[in-house]
């Protein structure tokens, strides 16, 4: 212990972040066999010399880009650095949920969630029932109609202050639009009906995703197909299949019209587990069939065509310049490709800390390192490409996880088969 205490290293802290963040940038010496667990207490320390009120908090260290997850001593000798010279490193806040928020109980397993408008948590469920919420706990709007499981659920736009349309897919073969008013706070929640019926699928609806226009979305099925579907109501050239209206009390409710597909896209030979619609021109899905595929909207042709070797169920595009794809299935491995790069059939990263089925993944949309998991394994990981380790792992499900997503960037909201909607707050990404 005398001679591991007797090696030292000088090092040069260095951050980013704001005072009273920022420590004295002189080099100090500090023990070889430190860890990042040594080091936080190192980077405290000092901050609490200039600012005696600062409750300590972890923090991620990061050496040439690489985040450290081993001694100095053995990070040095791993990547062949001379410990003669002055280390800079780099100090980041730690990534990981600094609060568990009250769960938002539903009726059966939570199955789809929605986190990308910051206003509100859309959640889907085997119960044939999407609910929007508003704060933890706290149900503004049900929507019903489906007779099946909700598999998916998208937030296509935000037509005004007043006014949200969503979609949702469920394994009755059809997609629905919503559109949701908000009149201040509620009582109890305002149940609403879908403006829109879309048929055509003939078999279950796994995913749906919108263009970010907000004019068009997509679906992938059981049937192998990936439909396009017109998402604007009715238009004065439009011609709907049929306008459906039913009398409540003996007073006509509004219109529900059904719409067929604008187009189809075909290609897969197994499920379309997933897609994801980034770019208007481009389409991106998984399948069972073990392929990603990248789809051009105008031609409808795939022009990438990824094998994986394995069932895949789950999709993001992101990353580095928002082109990275992030996939994930039957195996405990989140796979990421870089369709940029000549050899793109060869993943760049492959992360395996899961020990289950993957079910979702999803890029930061503010961060080209950091990217979240769910799993079978009842676990949600948070990564950064910079460390092949899981920067933190929440366990506050106690069954399958079947969806995550980010929220107003510092949050994680979840749901699975405890038939809960789960919100992890307070996640610092820089």
């Amino acid at each position: 212990m005398d001679e591991d205490m007797s090696r030292r290293v000088q090092v040069r802290f260095v951050t980013k972040l704001k005072p009273p963040l920022k420590v004295p940038s002189a080099s100090i010496a500090v023990p070889a066999n430190l860890t990042r667990l040594g080091l936080s207490a190192v980077v405290n320390n000092l901050i609490q010399s200039g600012s005696p009120d600062w409750n300590p908090e972890p923090f991620d260290f990061l050496i040439d880009g690489e985040l450290i997850r081993m001694s100095l001593e053995q990070f040095l000798l791993a990547k062949g650095v001379s410990a003669e010279k002055i280390l800079e490193i780099e100090y980041i806040r730690a990534v990981a949920p600094r609060k568990e928020e009250d769960a938002s109980v539903h009726e059966d397993w939570v199955s789809a969630v929605d986190g990308s408008n910051p206003g509100f948590i859309l959640t889907g469920c085997y119960d044939g029932l999407a609910r929007v919420w508003d704060a933890p706990g706290s149900c503004s709007h049900i929507l019903g109609g489906h007779s099946d499981a909700i598999t998916s659920v998208s937030v296509i736009d935000q037509e005004g202050a007043e006014s949200v349309c969503v979609a949702t897919a469920s394994k009755d073969r059809t997609l629905r639009l919503w559109k949701i008013h908000y009149k201040g706070s509620l009582n109890s929640p305002a149940m609403i009906r879908a403006f829109k019926i879309l048929r055509g699928h003939k078999a279950s609806v796994q995913s749906v995703s919108a263009r970010s226009a907000g004019d068009m979305i997509c679906s992938g099925s059981w049937d192998c197909t990936i439909n396009l579907w017109n998402a604007k109501e009715l238009g004065a050239d439009d011609n709907p299949v049929t306008v459906k209206k039913r009398k409540v009390n003996n007073q006509v409710e509004e219109s529900q019209m059904e719409e067929e597909a604008v187009s189809t896209l075909v290609g897969h030979t197994q499920c379309v587990s997933s897609v994801i619609w980034p770019l208007p021109e481009t389409i991106y899905s998984t399948s069972w069939d073990h392929s990603v595929r990248r789809w051009d909207v105008e031609t409808g042709k795939d022009s990438l065509n990824i094998f994986s070797g394995k069932v895949l169920n789950c999709l993001d595009i992101g990353g580095e310049a928002s082109a990275l794809i992030a996939a994930g299935g039957s195996d405990p491995v989140v796979r990421i490709w870089d369709p940029r790069k000549p050899a793109s059939s060869a993943p760049i990263f492959q992360f395996s800390s899961h020990t289950s089925w993957i079910s979702a993944c999803k890029w930061h949309d503010k961060s080209w390192f950091h990217l979240l998991t769910a799993s079978y394994d009842g676990k949600i990981m948070l990564w950064d490409l910079r460390t092949a380790w899981p920067l933190a792992v929440i366990d506050s499900h106690k069954d399958k996880v079947f969806c995550a997503d980010w929220w107003r960037g510092d949050c994680v909201v979840s749901g699975g088969m405890d038939s809960k909607l789960r919100i992890s707050s307070g996640i610092p990404i820089q």
